[in-house]
């Protein structure tokens, strides 16, 4: 990663006025550890009209899959290799903020106790980032530093130059330039702002990052027109962090209106008296998805394949229009628990009747899956190795063929929503693999043409406009008997 920093000067105000600020010496160059690599600070120039200081930090790819514990998507030798093989080395990134932050720690403060009088003083900048990602483009770039004073030229990077039709990548050159800042409040600026680009954090997202912002941003974070948008992307969408940061940034926006304290304004607030509405869970969410989709199949005998400690089938079995619920499962422990949960020694023998539990693996084909009006696997699917799903899709499409399939899997690119997930994780220890969106639908078509059925896509949970729905679901349906003989 690389970035650097240029003034001009006079023989009044020498632009080598740059190393005081900074804290490093023009003659010098200096490199500092840092916790996933070193970065150097040099000058390639350094006259008194005109100085420049730039940061280059070497990332060490291993290092930084240690210290963040990462698992890739999956357990697949490409997965994991993408841990390493990867733009962290090369684009700016909250890895180059932290290093800004580390190195020039006092400048940022604005802190000079050799020459004081230069903090404070505006001068001349000009600040380049030859590869900036940038998720929004260079629109985005512009909206988040003009209204900071800065003259923004953001350059999309093509993909490839000789091939000009692939157009453009998520990548820009940037170029800041101002008369009217502080070293320190530009490199404030920076420190948000990268990683916001980015949309993306290299470590955990703790409560003390909204300290970290406000305390950053203050004095241009409240009256910024893109202030959400920040605040989210800084926090990682984080949507409790979030909205405390939201509110705290609010009261210091009616402290400056007010000419008062923020303790002031925060005081005459009345405490709310009304507790806060939980979000409703997940997996509850798509529990009642799996229902309401069955119920609209009019399905009365339902199969819960991979049914694990038998939730759904709790759920189906409060509803007396499903009047056969067999759950299957390959785990025997699992069964045990589902059994309990279910409270079958104790179950009225009406209720009884409606609901079977046995063990079975979905890698084979079992003649008592056969007759079914409909078959559920919830989150079952990216718990195989990807070389077995064949023999599930025809254990369930090929031999079984229930009337109606649901299938229901996480949504990897909503994952980067997650509060608790840190970044390349899956949701799950076993997961073998997450699939995207055009992932899921490409296999769920391929597989529905196979076996003679038709299938439709429905969102599960909040369906976010930038990554979709934390979990995505599969409706297959049985097309007419000609059909699927055919097939």
């Amino acid at each position: 990663m690389f970035l650097t920093i240029t003034t001009t000067g006079t023989p009044e105000r020498p632009a080598t006025d740059l190393g005081y600020l900074l804290h490093k010496h023009p003659d010098k160059a200096q490199a500092f550890s840092t916790s996933y690599g070193t970065a150097h600070v040099l000058y390639p120039e350094a006259e008194a009209g005109r100085c420049t200081a730039a940061l280059l930090l070497e990332v060490d790819a291993v290092a930084l899959v240690r210290r963040g514990k990462g698992k890739g998507r999956g357990g697949a030798p490409d997965a994991a290799l993408a841990q390493y093989v990867n733009d962290r080395p090369y684009a700016a990134s909250s890895l180059l903020a932290v290093a800004l932050s580390g190195v020039f720690s006092s400048a940022m403060k604005g802190v000079c106790n050799a020459r004081p009088e230069l903090p404070g003083q505006a001068r001349p900048l000009r600040v380049e980032v030859p590869a900036l990602p940038a998720r929004g483009g260079p629109d985005l770039v512009r909206k988040l530093f003009e209204p900071l004073g800065w003259t923004v030229t953001a350059e999309p990077v093509p993909l490839d130059t000789e091939f000009p039709a692939w157009g453009d990548s998520r990548y820009v050159r940037l170029v800041l330039e101002s008369d009217a800042l502080t070293l320190a409040e530009a490199l404030r600026h920076l420190y948000v702002l990268l990683p916001v680009l980015d949309d993306a954090k290299h470590y955990w997202v703790a409560p003390d990052e909204v300290d970290k912002l406000l305390r950053v941003g203050e004095g241009w974070l409240p009256g910024h027109p893109e202030q959400r948008l920040i605040t989210s992307r800084y926090l990682s969408r984080r949507w409790a962090l979030t909205r405390q940061a939201t509110e705290r940034l609010e009261l210091v926006r009616l402290a400056e209106t007010d000419d008062s304290e923020v303790e002031e304004i925060d005081n005459a607030v009345e405490a709310e008296t009304e507790a806060e509405e939980k979000p409703t869970p997940l997996a509850v969410q798509r529990r009642e998805a799996i229902v309401t989709a069955l119920r609209q199949s009019k399905a009365a005998r339902v199969l819960d394949l991979g049914c694990g400690q038998g939730q759904l089938v709790q759920t189906l079995l409060k509803d007396p229009a499903f009047t056969e619920i067999v759950g299957v499962d390959v785990s025997m422990r699992a069964l045990t628990i589902a059994s309990r949960r279910l409270k079958l020694d104790r179950m009225g023998e009406r209720q009884a009747s409606r609901v079977q539990l046995f063990q079975g693996s979905l890698a084979y084909t079992d003649a008592r899956l056969k007759g079914y009006d409909a078959a559920v696997l919830s989150e079952v699917v990216e718990h195989l190795d990807l070389p077995r799903l064949p023999a599930l899709e025809y254990a369930v499409f090929g031999s079984a063929r229930p009337r109606t399939v649901l299938v229901t899997t996480p949504n990897v690119e909503y994952n980067v929503r997650w509060e608790s997930l840190p970044a390349g994780h899956v949701r799950h220890g076993d997961h073998r693999f997450e699939w995207t969106r055009a992932e899921f639908r490409a296999w769920a078509e391929a597989v529905a043409e196979r076996h003679g059925y038709g299938v439709a896509f429905e969102p599960v949970g909040p369906d976010d406009p930038e990554v979709g729905p934390p979990t995505q679901m599969a409706v297959f349906t049985q097309t007419s008997p000609k059909e699927a003989k055919a097939a």
